[in-house]
């Protein structure tokens, strides 16, 4: 699906263990302004359900596993994601629902922008609406 990529960090290793760093035009295609995560889901859970008009993110689910659905209004895609140097950049305007969480599961997500309740579009039929009135 095009405005979506798969990134994979570089590890760095030894026998003390692994380090994934993620760093601004080196690895992420936008400066990080926002972090958060999500653990303890259950795994019927289904979160997300929304698409940004401008924020783009990358989801990495640093622990365990889950699955991304994505929409972008004309076509579908579904991902897994279970490696922690895996990384899936989702662009502007892509409907996203994340779900089938393992235990163990924890989705980190970096953000190009701060929280903003305006830039959220909540309702699928908002969503496609806007994709249609927007592409003319």
């Amino acid at each position: 699906m095009k405005n979506t990529k798969h990134y994979t960090f570089e590890i760095h290793g030894d026998e003390r263990g692994s380090l994934v760093a993620l760093e601004k035009t080196r690895n992420i295609p936008f400066e990080i302004k926002r972090v958060y995560y999500m653990y303890g889901t259950s795994s019927d859970a289904v979160r997300g359900c929304h698409a940004h008009k401008n924020l783009e993110q990358i989801l990495i689910c640093v622990n365990g596993s889950c699955k991304v659905r994505l929409d972008d209004g004309n076509e579908k895609e579904e991902i897994v994601l279970n490696k922690p140097n895996e990384g899936l950049y989702i662009c502007n305007l892509i409907w996203r629902e994340m779900y089938d969480f393992s235990d163990d599961a924890v989705l980190m997500v970096l953000a190009s922008e701060y929280y903003n309740e305006e830039d959220y579009i909540r309702n699928y039929e908002d969503f496609l609406r806007f994709i249609r009135e927007n592409s003319r």
